[in-house]
């Protein structure tokens, strides 16, 4: 039995490719002229001080105009754009203002009277979502008639894909999106991501893939492009389908399996009606993981411990490290590859997270964040404690941790934080499949 219809369309024109993905899923049929519409992008990060590498890691500014005029055209007003970005400083508001700004949002609202708000500086409310979970959302987003969900098409290293349902924890608070991460296996973060669409109003899901994310969802991933777009009225659906363009069945995606589990619905796409183009035409591997490598020496991602580093043991991250520490994590490791000297370093641990356990033996365990040195502070298999206390911790705070454990950090590494993106937009330079005008809403 059909439960569901998937359009998978090729994108090849400014509009027409939107419109052609919505009106082959007939996902706005329903659509009356006085609903209120509330737009969910991806800008899971930014920065003010580089042009941000954009390319898979956010959704495109063509895609979010190309939807806001389709919504014009069938008599909708009332529109809003809501993101809870990630940033250092969870109470900047100047970052949010500036993407919104460098996007073409602002540009969106004296057009087309939309509204654009940074959910951070709007309400939110407790939602239950079954089995024990609560996670506060932001109102706009419960108290609208439709959703439109806009997610970036990408892989990721903790949930192995990231496309609707996941979009969501952008409407969340920062307290819900921490428990989001916590240590418990029965309610970890695929647990609680399968959940997120379950209390909201109907959703209408158009993944842009006109650029896609390998090891995703920061910049540090590798951009591709793609120009591929995905609609349906069914957010499940549209994800099952944007899994396997990514290279994996959905029942190899935890939080899909359990979405799919919850609502009684098979993994398979047996139920799914697929129509455009055929997904196993357009499918692509995407990488999510970063993959380690461990022996006596040391315990690194693999592309470190090519380089010969040695007596660092630095334990691959798991689904409890939360945004706001993830986006240290690979500034953390940089710097660890531009100290090493090709001495071996002594036995030093660096423990991320709300699960991990130090290793008896270590000369020296740093414990990053908050949540690690809570979990560690009187555990007696710690030889000599270096906390980080801060959630998240400040970059500074870091930097002498590094250097108590005898790693001659760079200080200025973590004093241009903001910079960092600029370091990967580097490696797409001069191609010309990655156009900044994907980003860009003309005045």
């Amino acid at each position: 039995m059909i439960s569901s219809t998937v359009a998978v369309v090729r994108y090849q024109k400014p509009r027409e490719s939107v419109k052609h993905a919505v009106d082959l899923c007939h996902g706005l049929e329903n659509l009356k002229s006085g609903m209120r519409v509330f737009i969910k992008p991806n800008i899971v990060f930014w920065t003010r001080a580089v042009a941000f590498p954009k390319w898979g890691v956010i959704t495109t500014s063509r895609v979010v105009e190309d939807m806001v005029r389709l919504l014009k055209d069938k008599g909708v007003d009332d529109i809003t754009i809501g993101e809870g970005m990630v940033t250092q400083n969870p109470k900047d508001g100047r970052t949010p203002a500036h993407a919104f700004e460098t996007l073409g949002y602002r540009v969106l609202e004296r057009r087309y009277g939309v509204r654009t708000i940074n959910v951070f500086e709007r309400p939110f409310e407790g939602v239950d979502l079954g089995d024990g979970v609560s996670l506060n959302f932001n109102t706009d987003i419960l108290n609208c008639d439709l959703v439109v969900d806009l997610p970036a098409m990408k892989a990721h290293n903790q949930t192995v894909v990231s496309l609707g349902i996941k979009n969501l924890k952008g409407t969340i608070d920062i307290p819900s999106r921490k428990r989001c991460h916590n240590a418990d296996p029965g309610k970890n973060l695929d647990f609680m991501v399968a959940r997120l669409a379950d209390r909201l109003p109907p959703v209408f899901t158009l993944i842009d893939g006109i650029y896609t994310l390998e090891r995703g969802p920061g910049p540090d991933g590798s951009m591709r492009r793609s120009d591929i777009l995905v609609a349906s009225s069914d957010i499940l659906s549209a994800d099952m389908v944007g899994a396997r363009l990514l290279g994996y069945e959905p029942d190899q995606v935890p939080h899909l399996a359990l979405a799919a589990a919850n609502r009684g619905r098979p993994t398979d796409l047996s139920d799914v009606r697929v129509v455009g183009a055929a997904p196993e035409d357009l499918a692509r591997p995407h990488n999510f993981d970063f993959p380690y490598t461990s022996d006596e020496h040391g315990e690194l991602p693999a592309s470190l411990a090519k380089q010969g580093i040695k007596g660092v043991f630095y334990r691959k991250y798991d689904d409890t490290m939360c945004t706001y520490c993830s986006q240290l994590n690979g500034l953390t490791l940089t710097a660890i590859r531009f100290a090493w000297k090709g001495q071996a370093w002594d036995r030093i641990e660096i423990l991320t997270g709300k699960r991990m356990d130090p290793t008896p033996g270590m000369q020296a365990t740093i414990l990053l964040g908050k949540c690690m040195y809570q979990k560690h502070k009187n555990n007696p298999d710690i030889n000599r404690m270096i906390a980080v206390k801060g959630c998240p911790p400040r970059p500074s705070d870091i930097v002498k941790a590094l250097h108590q454990a005898g790693i001659d950090a760079d200080p200025g590494l973590f004093e241009n934080i903001d910079q960092l993106p600029g370091f990967y937009m580097a490696r797409y330079q001069d191609r010309p499949e990655f156009e900044e005008g994907f980003f860009r809403v003309e005045d």
